[in-house]
């Protein structure tokens, strides 16, 4: 690589979260762009404008399935920024075991970041016990095949996720979010991800402060049980920090990817 120009260039992959898909990037792309990056945003299986039905993604592993390819056919010379939001988080997690070389940092964004001495459904089952039932509103869960189908209603996106948020990006979400699961049967059954893989990528968490989602308490508790490289915050942030605070999401991405990558 001969130019300072290719070396300076950094290459973001930006996960979401669940029932979301690419289209929750579309404020933070071209503003990492414009400042000469690349970005892929993807949608996982079954999210977004994947053309796959949930009820036919059996597996965590098959749900991630769009981000392991991509790092498949990554060069061997290019490492990515790597960025879960939400449960995006598990699903870097995931992409970081299996290929820690092709990635320079993992950036988890308000995410459920799993730690390497449980299996990957600790995280969330940890979660579930400090949420009362009567906090997921009017989000509906429908046992099907092997897993529980999870679709945010328009209540809990309003309340928990987006309460910061303009009105366009939550008629956005109404109208573009999809059924999704948090694969927590699979996830059970999962072994641990390793120090080896997951591990040994440096790690950094995001925390916004004003999440109702996934609460500041819980997010804290979260950096204490895996332990990051770096913290930092996004102050007066909901849940989509990528829609009501872009540039200050971009703004700590950066710093985070000038150190790291």
């Amino acid at each position: 690589m001969s130019s300072e120009n290719c070396i300076d260039m950094k290459h973001y992959v930006l996960v979401h979260g669940a029932c979301h898909g690419a289209w929750s990037w579309y404020k933070l792309k071209p503003l990492i762009e414009s400042a000469g990056h690349k970005v892929t945003v993807l949608d996982l299986a079954a999210s977004g404008i994947n053309t796959k039905k949930i009820e036919d993604v059996d597996t965590f592993s098959a749900y991630t399935e769009p981000l392991l390819q991509l790092l498949a056919t990554l060069p061997s010379n290019e490492k990515a920024v790597l960025v879960g939001h939400s449960l995006g988080g598990l699903n870097i997690a995931l992409a970081m075991d299996k290929f820690p070389q092709k990635i320079a940092v993992g950036v988890f964004l308000t995410a459920f970041a799993p730690d390497t001495q449980h299996r990957p459904s600790y995280v969330l089952e940890q979660y579930n016990e400090r949420t009362p039932s009567a906090e997921w509103l009017d989000t509906e869960f429908s046992p099907t095949g092997n897993k529980t189908l999870m679709f945010f209603g328009p209540k809990f996106l309003s309340n928990k996720l987006y309460q910061l948020s303009s009105v366009e990006d939550f008629e956005l979400a109404k109208s573009l979010a999809r059924p999704s699961s948090l694969f927590m049967e699979d996830l059970s059954k999962q072994k641990k991800f390793s120090k080896e893989g997951y591990g040994s990528v440096p790690r950094v968490f995001i925390v916004c402060s004003e999440d109702i989602g996934i609460p500041l308490n819980f997010q804290l508790w979260m950096v204490q049980n895996m332990g990051f490289n770096d913290v930092v915050e996004i102050k007066g942030a909901d849940h989509m920090a990528m829609l009501c605070k872009p540039r200050e999401l971009f703004d700590s991405l950066h710093q985070i990817a000038t150190k790291y990558a």
